[in-house]
């Protein structure tokens, strides 16, 4: 019974969001609520509430002060350089664009913090894509997916979980790893060229107005200090009207044939991209932005560098670094109270949106949890491996952490479920670094979970529906899943 009412609960939340019928946070306090009163448990349900907002707490607080300290060093300039490296890579060409937003989200996922790359892709990307009017629930898409491979990181989260509850050293799990992980990252990649070239298609190769459209990609380099320009705060000129953008990259099209595409002419959409909207107020990284402090530029690098190496070190816990690291940072650069509350204003709404997800999450998994629907679900599923699948159970830990990843917090995978199947495994001599390495495979899929409240700092920067994102990015995240669990089986590492 509560097997049925784990799985009904689940795809019942699924189904409403994509479909748009509730919101995120409304559809996560409501539903399991209800469904806790089906299984009979509803006199509990204030029990379960506090005991998921207890476990949930420290990740609320980490992400409310990471988002403020990440956002301090957005505003300061910290990620400037690489962001300016990333836009000049891209020019006028959407595939380049889709391809940067991959790299970027790449590079910046190697603070172990999904939140900090979601702001920084799409304060980035997000002038860039509305200038260019490609869909954005491709960035988010692509950036969701990238950080999702580099989320397996051994300070990312889930390869501790895996080490702490196997009771194995974390290097041995996640080192041998490596080769698969690369292999990912770069399908990744290919796939964001794939996904920029549909785009390319789309809307072609832009130029600005008053410009000619380019005859060919390399001729890009022409607009490209406008589109910088444009992506990251804009001039008068570039804000006051929308782009040119010339056909199909299957061939030139005459300069007086390009289209104008206004923003009273452009819509948003989940899958055909939005025009450009000038009126949009997602500034970006403006050059010129008040808040840049350029004299303290090598101290909030430091300070960073600092941060993130007391992380991995588990020097204090991360909750409190960030506390600590975001009091600093706020005193240093902006020593004044007026410009603290101002930053501290600027970056409420994200706060706020990303801290009252987790608590509503904190619904969900209390209920999940506490009812006991999550364990009946697991050993529902493992009772259902063959028993000729034994000796492959590395395999079949590696396809069952997609579906359960991504229903699932990964507190409920690596410590409820990942046990059970080493277990089961061990009585075939499948080793326990096998299970867990196989275990990390569905990170590309998780990232894009509900459960994940870093994901709503995506797509609410981004200003995608979840359920748009959502429809989206599963394919696409779980072949990316297959294809690390696939490398791991070639190299032999699984």
């Amino acid at each position: 019974m509560l097997t049925f009412l784990g799985f009904a609960m689940i795809a019942t939340f699924l189904v409403l969001i994509m479909m748009k019928k509730m919101s995120p946070i409304a559809a996560l306090v409501l539903i399991p609520a209800l469904f806790c009163v089906f299984a009979g448990k509803g006199a509990h349900l204030g029990d379960y509430v506090i005991e998921g907002v207890g476990k949930l707490a420290p990740t609320a607080a980490m992400l409310m002060f990471a988002i403020v300290y990440f956002g301090l060093m957005i505003d300061v300039g910290l990620f400037d350089p690489i962001v300016r490296g990333i836009l000049r890579f891209c020019k006028a060409d959407p595939m380049r664009v889709v391809v940067g937003t991959a790299v970027l989200a790449a590079i910046v996922s190697l603070d172990g913090d999904g939140s900090t790359t979601f702001m920084i892709t799409v304060s980035a990307m997000y002038p860039l894509y509305k200038r260019l009017g490609l869909s954005l629930v491709v960035m988010t898409g692509v950036a969701a997916t990238a950080n999702g491979v580099m989320n397996t990181l051994p300070w990312g989260g889930p390869t501790a979980r895996a080490a702490t509850a196997l009771k194995l050293d974390a290097a041995d799990i996640f080192v041998p790893m490596i080769p698969a992980l690369a292999v990912g990252l770069l399908f990744v990649f290919a796939l964001a060229y794939v996904l920029g070239l549909r785009e390319r298609r789309r809307v072609g190769v832009l130029a600005l107005p008053g410009q000619k459209a380019p005859e060919d990609l390399e001729d890009v380099e022409g607009v490209q200090e406008d589109l910088v320009g444009a992506a990251t705060g804009g001039t008068a000129q570039t804000a006051s009207a929308g782009p040119v953008v010339s056909g199909p990259s299957t061939g030139p099209a005459p300069a007086e044939t390009s289209a104008s595409i206004s923003p009273s002419t452009s819509t948003s959409t989940s899958d055909t991209g939005s025009g450009p909207d000038p009126e949009d107020g997602f500034q970006g990284l403006d050059p010129d932005r008040p808040t840049l402090r350029p004299r303290l530029y090598w101290f909030n690098a430091g300070l960073t560098v600092a941060l993130l190496t007391a992380m991995i070190m588990e020097w204090l816990p991360i909750p409190v670094l960030f506390l600590l690291g975001a009091a600093l940072a706020l005193t240093v650069n902006f020593p004044h109270m007026p410009d603290q509350k101002a930053r501290i204003a600027a970056h409420a709404d994200n706060v706020l949106n990303v801290a009252g997800m987790v608590f509503a999450a904190a619904v969900f998994t209390g209920v999940l949890t506490g009812t006991g629907m999550v364990k009946d679900m697991a050993d529902w599923l493992v009772g259902a491996i063959p028993e000729g699948m034994g000796p492959h159970m590395a395999l079949v830990t590696g396809l069952l952490s997609l579906p359960l990843t991504y229903f699932m917090s990964n507190d409920g995978f690596y410590f409820g479920v990942l046990p059970v199947l080493a277990e089961a495994g061990a009585a075939h001599g499948v080793s326990p670094l096998e299970i867990a390495r196989a275990s990390l495979v569905g990170q590309a899929l998780h990232m894009s979970s509900p459960l994940v409240p870093a994901v709503y700092v995506l797509v609410g920067m981004a200003k995608v529906e979840f359920g748009d994102h959502t429809r989206f990015t599963v394919k696409w995240a779980a072949l990316t899943s297959l294809v690390v669990l696939a490398a791991g089986m070639i190299f032999g590492i699984i």
